[in-house]
């Protein structure tokens, strides 16, 4: 599985936490740490379907779980039970969504 993402997001980083957590293998390309990886995701995000309602409202898209068959998701749990791992319990998330309600990176 590859995992699109940035650190600069908080859903991505809760996600790497979690797979530092549960030692899972995955690949995280940070779409910010090179002009290579900022394309490869624009590459998806500008033509794939699955993002049609996130550049509807202006979002970015991340972080984007890929599988290995090509399937394409934004639902944690659902790229979890790709690799055989159960759904993110509450306790696991690192760090918390602010109070005042912002959406994050999607």
């Amino acid at each position: 599985m590859k995992v699109y993402g940035t650190h600069i997001c908080i859903d991505c980083r809760n996600y790497q936490a979690l797979q530092a957590r549960r030692s899972f293998a995955a690949e995280f390309i940070d779409i910010t740490a090179s002009t290579a990886n900022l394309k490869e995701f624009l590459a998806l995000r500008d033509h794939d379907p699955v993002f049609a309602p996130v550049r509807e409202r202006g979002g970015i898209g991340v972080p984007l779980f890929v599988n290995d068959d090509g399937r394409k998701t934004f639902d944690l749990d659902e790229a979890l039970g790709w690799i055989g791992q159960p759904p993110v319990q509450p306790e696991e998330i690192a760090e918390q969504r602010p109070a005042c309600g912002l959406n994050g990176c999607r």
